[in-house]
């Protein structure tokens, strides 16, 4: 249980941190259409 209670609190931080990165819709598509790209050139 300690260790399902760990996670939750590391998923929860990750996502405040994500959240507050990204203030608008914009900057989340932007945040979006970053990360995408990032895959494809690993890819490539």
């Amino acid at each position: 249980m300690k260790r399902y209670a760990r996670w939750s609190i590391v998923a929860v931080a990750i996502t405040i941190a994500t959240a507050s990165g990204c203030n608008t819709v914009e900057g989340a598509g932007k945040d979006m259409e970053a990360a995408g790209e990032a895959i494809q050139d690993a890819a490539n």
